[in-house]
């Protein structure tokens, strides 16, 4: 399933990605958003606030759109 993910950063910079399953290119729309995926694959997070805890990888959606959630504020997710 691909997802269209709008957020901001801590530095009020907003971004507008699409977040689908693939290694090579986990999120398409933001350079700075890859980047942050990339810098924490391979990290446990939480799926949701009290878990399951899973490793960030580029081919599982759940994963990166927990990084979001988690380093961002995530807007909307349709």
């Amino acid at each position: 399933m691909q997802y269209t993910v709008t957020g901001r950063f801590a530095d009020g910079s907003a971004y507008q990605v699409q977040v689908a399953r693939g290694a090579d290119r986990p999120v398409v729309g933001s350079a700075r958003v890859a980047a942050l995926v990339a810098l924490h694959t391979g990290e446990l997070i939480p799926l949701a606030p009290t878990g399951p805890m899973k490793r960030v990888s580029a081919d599982d959606e759940k994963s990166v759109l927990a990084v979001l959630h988690r380093h961002t504020d995530v807007i909307h997710v349709t």
